[in-house]
């Protein structure tokens, strides 16, 4: 599998991830065995960068991951996350507590990468999110103080809220990620979108990372499953799921997907969760491309994608007139 570099950690990771989250549920809800066989897969794969959080599952993901490694013998690249209750009082404790009680769960004394889940907001709380200047004077200086500790290796951020706030965090020197969300129905982080396109903008935020040598890692990159083209999903998946910066609801994420059929109808990819795994690609600033499975099969066809490599231009082509017709119908 090839390999880039995350930022200025100089870490090499493979360009496939494995996500441990909620929306799939595989190592949150999956059997020992299940979680045993699709760890190891991804290793042999050249998967080397595994991300977990403090939420996923009540803290379920964490445990599960670190048994799982354990009973493995191995001991890949390990990312987890935390959130900071916008009332809380004593910010650098809440962040201590958070990653004590993620490294008790893993059973590990320091992961790689220690990073902020809560949406970053020029001002305000909205939506669990946290003010630009709290993020800067208190929670990254408590996340750094928990590097020099030994706690983690690396700091970060999850690269969502409002684009301006994140261009500061980006540009503040003071981390080396950033998770972005970046897909079919929002591919605003790699290009700029036609006027009026129904979806969060993240003004290229992949530019300005690269710029700032700052890691970055895809998100979302199969919208939740809505990509999958149906509403429908797996019984160890999450029941439903509300999307992140691109549709009003889930439905409507399926219903915007079903319109770039066209892609594979043409013969450009196989499948749309394909095509969203491998535009993501696409920019030579992004280090590895998460993707969550609710099956040993979900995890094949992730693999099979990035060997295939980034979308041709064709491709590129033909998804900038289908985004496109996406801005001219949503303004109908």
């Amino acid at each position: 599998m090839e390999q880039r570099t995350l930022g200025r950690t100089g870490l090499k990771v493979g360009v496939l991830g494995f996500g441990c989250g909620d929306v799939g549920g595989l190592i949150v809800r999956g059997t020992p065995a299940e979680r045993e066989r699709a760890v190891s897969r991804a290793l042999d794969a050249g998967v080397n960068y595994f991300d977990t959080a403090a939420s996923y599952g009540n803290g379920e993901s964490e445990r599960n991951l670190g048994a799982t490694l354990r009973a493995l013998g191995v001991r890949p690249y390990v990312g987890t996350k935390l959130r900071v209750p916008p009332e809380a009082r004593d910010t650098a404790a809440a962040v201590t507590q958070s990653v004590e009680a993620s490294l008790q769960r893993l059973g590990m004394e320091q992961v790689d990468l220690i990073q902020l889940h809560n949406p970053i907001r020029a001002d305000g709380s909205r939506g669990g999110g946290l003010p630009l200047r709290r993020v800067v004077d208190e929670v990254l200086p408590a996340m750094e103080a928990l590097r020099r500790q030994g706690k983690t290796r690396f700091i970060g951020i999850t690269a969502l809220g409002d684009t301006p706030a994140l261009y500061t965090v980006l540009e503040s020197g003071l981390i080396d990620t950033a998770q972005v969300c970046v897909n079919l129905l929002n591919p605003t982080a790699i290009v700029t979108p036609p006027a009026g396109f129904p979806a969060h903008d993240f003004g290229r935020l992949l530019d300005r990372a690269r710029r700032a040598s700052v890691g970055t890692i895809a998100i979302r990159v199969l919208a939740a499953g809505a990509l999958s083209g149906t509403t429908s999903r797996h019984p160890i998946a999450m029941p439903s799921v509300a999307p992140i910066a691109s549709g009003d609801d889930y439905a409507q994420d399926v219903a915007r997907a079903q319109r770039l059929r066209p892609l594979v109808d043409q013969g450009h990819v196989g499948t749309l969760m394909e095509a969203s795994i491998r535009f993501a690609l696409t920019h030579p600033g992004m280090s590895t491309v998460l993707v969550g499975t609710s099956e040993l099969a979900h995890l094949e066809a992730a693999i099979a994608a990035i060997e295939r490599g980034p979308l041709p231009p064709a491709a590129l082509e033909r998804l900038g007139g289908l985004w496109g017709d996406f801005a001219k119908q949503a303004h109908r």
